[in-house]
């Protein structure tokens, strides 16, 4: 029952703010004119149409401000209005009241918050769907930033994941297309990350990770977690200061190099993605800023680590090989590679396959960032992809997420960015690495304490296997010379049975040389 509640409180919200208009309003069909006039009656919708899609989405709740966030970073696919009222959403949610925060700090320690802070900002610097962010000052005087997870959120989020599971169920067993979609297995991925964001200490360890990650890029700086005053919901890290990454003319003149950060992002994502397996998957521009002290001028600055995407060994050789061979314009070997993982059924034909998607990814190759759209190029390749049966992989969607979030930060920064160009020669790097004598050596090395203790063991061993009893070895021989005397009497047939087709071809070809003749 609550389920269908929370459904018709979506609709009426939808309704109450208007947003049938950005639906209708694109048909002059005198019926749906009508429709719209009778549901527009009695509303106020004098507000522009980005402002009341924001609102209703924050009404909504986490989830729906999830995808406005989502949506922020795309101002190719939407309106400049409506793309400059969500990116409100990244990191201008309306804040709850500063005593819940202070209440949540102090039963979270267990003491006053005067034992903790020496100095705590009660306006909170940032508020975002899932929780809010103060700086304050530790006792010892290290500078902080201090994040807080809004009250009764899993309650909330129940409820719009319950209703996204049933719509899930629906659309596998009313679509055609739903078992290939997964939409079940979708949703639970997003649930997994969802409630992994509602635990700050994952956070926290999730951050601790990709921090050890990139010590050695030197391209990208991540907060220091500091553990004493960690919980699952307060987190106290280091406290970063930069310059937002959307304030792009304030970076430039402070003299840094735009195009070379859109370049170091391109890098910093593909090396989390394809070297270590872990990457951060939030990286709408609220969440990412540039240093401009001296010793760390134009570095990127990463926060939020609540959602963080993971790859298989597996996944990662595999998407690599597929962006290598995209990269070559191969577009036979990313076909097969699908018809070889099973992401297509196998009867499928590799030339059609090809084809269709050298239709698709041809016209975007030797072009600058501002003239492709990745939205777009995967649009394309959904199409294709509802042609030829290609199964959605649940475990990826977050990668595809990034990646759109990632085009849209480069188109931001350097419209005239080859993204192509600029990932290329990482990737070939990468399977040289993955391929080579590097990656010999590196599981060698790995696998070196295991063959340390076997290896004192292996004369006993052998020594044993000698010393089993005649009688077991006599048998084991008796049965070895047996599968021998069976193999050479197959092999012997098989010969046989070639010798008398090829004399039969043979007679045949005399025979009807001798007629004609």
């Amino acid at each position: 029952m609550r389920r269908w509640l929370r459904g018709w409180f979506i609709v009426w919200v939808l309704l109450r703010y208007g947003l049938d208009e950005l639906v209708l309003s694109h048909f002059e069909h005198p019926a749906l004119a009508l429709l719209r006039r009778v549901l527009t009656l009695g509303r106020d919708l004098s507000a522009p149409r980005g402002q009341r899609l924001r609102e209703a989405l924050e009404r909504l709740g986490p989830i729906f401000v999830k995808f406005g966030q989502v949506l922020s970073t795309r101002r190719d696919l939407l309106p400049p209005d409506i793309a400059d009222e969500l990116a409100k959403l990244q990191d201008r949610v309306p804040p709850f009241p500063t005593e819940v925060a202070i209440a949540t700090i102090e039963r979270a320690f267990g003491q006053p918050l005067a034992a903790v802070f020496s100095h705590f900002e009660r306006q909170p610097v940032a508020s975002a769907s899932i929780a809010q962010v103060h700086f304050a000052t530790l006792c010892d005087g290290r500078e902080v930033a201090v994040k807080v997870l809004r009250p009764g959120m899993l309650p909330v989020i129940e409820k719009d994941l319950a209703l996204m599971r049933t719509m899930a169920r629906w659309a596998e067993r009313l679509s055609r297309d739903g078992r290939r979609l997964k939409p079940r297995e979708v949703v639970a991925e997003f649930d997994k990350y969802l409630h992994d964001e509602l635990d700050l200490m994952r956070e926290a360890a999730n951050a601790a990770q990709l921090r050890r990650n990139m010590e050695g890029l030197d391209l990208v700086l991540i907060p220091e977690m500091y553990w004493d005053w960690c919980r699952s919901d307060v987190l106290v890290m280091q406290r970063m200061h930069g310059v937002p990454i959307s304030q792009v003319e304030r970076l430039r003149a402070a003299g840094v190099d735009i195009k070379r950060l859109a370049r170091d992002g391109v890098t910093i994502f593909f090396t989390q993605v394809f070297r270590d397996g872990f990457f951060h998957a939030d990286m709408h521009p609220g969440n990412i800023q540039v240093s401009l002290a001296p010793e760390t001028f134009g570095r990127y600055i990463s926060l939020d680590f609540g959602i963080v995407g993971t790859l298989t060994e597996y996944d990662k050789e595999y998407l690599a090989q597929n962006f290598t061979a995209f990269f070559r314009r191969d577009y036979k070997r990313v076909a097969e590679l699908h018809i070889e993982s099973g992401w297509v059924p196998p009867e499928t034909r590799v030339d059609e396959l090809e084809a269709a998607v050298r239709a698709v990814c041809e016209p975007y190759f030797d072009r600058p960032l501002k003239d492709i759209s990745l939205g777009m190029v995967l649009m394309r390749l959904f199409q294709t992809s509802r042609r030829f049966n290609v199964e959605i992989q649940p475990q990826l969607v977050l990668l595809q997420k990034t990646l759109l979030n990632i085009e849209g930060l480069g188109r931001q920064l350097d419209p005239e960015l080859d993204l192509w160009s600029t990932a290329k020669p990482f990737l070939e790097r990468w399977m040289v690495e993955q391929v080579g004598p590097r990656r010999l050596w590196r599981e060698l090395k790995a696998e070196a304490p295991h063959y340390a203790k076997l290896l004192p063991h292996l004369p006993r061993l052998v020594h044993a296997y000698l010393q089993q009893r005649p009688t077991d070895l006599r048998a084991q021989l008796q049965e070895l010379v047996r599968e021998q005397r069976r193999t050479q009497r197959l092999l012997l047939m098989v010969i046989y049975v070639l010798f008398g087709f090829v004399a039969g071809l043979m007679a045949m070809q005399w025979w009807l040389r001798v007629r004609l003749w």
